[in-house]
């Protein structure tokens, strides 16, 4: 059973579940649908090159994804794309932040995946409206996985360095950075093994210490 896999966001595609409708066998491909298998196959290539564990993308899921968001009104099926897509801007702004040094494979992996995105001719064309991104938002989607967890240590460290505001170079700023949450794990830990200690003999209810007369 594949286990869940982090999202850009907190509700996922529905690209393996049963809530996204499937249209029927005789309904004529859209022109933004009209994708060759040998073009499907590339995306899908892509896709496990950047997250090799990733669900297998094939012609029925891409149709059935497409009648989903489809079915949507506009501005909600709007806002799944732009959701999706402020996620990719975060890890553009951490590519280029000259305070942050990016995990070389994870630069490499978002490098592959921004020159996809980048391209207006991908495997649905980007002019085509809405559907047109479809293909964009699904990459990030599903090879999110393979971001995640730099993404999200990315976004703590903006938050530490606009509230502390310290001052040193990038690599200074990320040994702070480092520091502070360490210092805040052996806190954490500290409270902990506190409260497992017990300062005080524990008394049954039997043998209470105090007598009521």
């Amino acid at each position: 059973m594949r286990m869940p896999h982090p999202t850009p966001t907190s509700q996922p595609l529905p690209f393996e579940s049963d809530r996204a409708p499937v249209p029927p066998p005789d309904l004529p491909l859209e022109p933004a649908m009209a994708m060759t298998p040998a073009a499907i196959a590339a995306f899908d290539a892509l896709v496990h090159e950047l997250h090799p564990d990733a669900a297998r993308v094939d012609a029925t899921r891409l149709q059935r994804l497409a009648a989903w968001l489809s079915a949507m009104p506009r501005e909600q099926a709007r806002t799944v794309v732009d959701q999706r897509l402020q996620r990719l801007q975060e890890l553009r702004a951490m590519l280029a932040d000259p305070d942050w040094d990016c995990d070389p494979p994870v630069r490499a992996r978002l490098d592959k995946l921004l020159a996809y995105v980048d391209q207006g001719e991908d495997l649905i064309p980007d002019r085509i409206p809405l559907l047109g991104l479809l293909d964009d938002v699904l990459l990030i989607e599903l090879a999110w996985p393979a971001f995640a967890e730099e993404a999200e240590d990315y976004r703590d460290f903006c938050a530490y360095r606009e509230v502390r505001a310290p001052a040193g170079n990038g690599a200074e700023l990320r040994a702070a950075w480092v520091r502070e949450r360490l210092d805040e794990i052996a806190l954490l830990q500290q409270r902990v093994r506190i409260h497992e200690h017990h300062y005080a003999p524990v008394f049954h209810a039997a043998e209470s210490p105090f007598r009521v007369t």
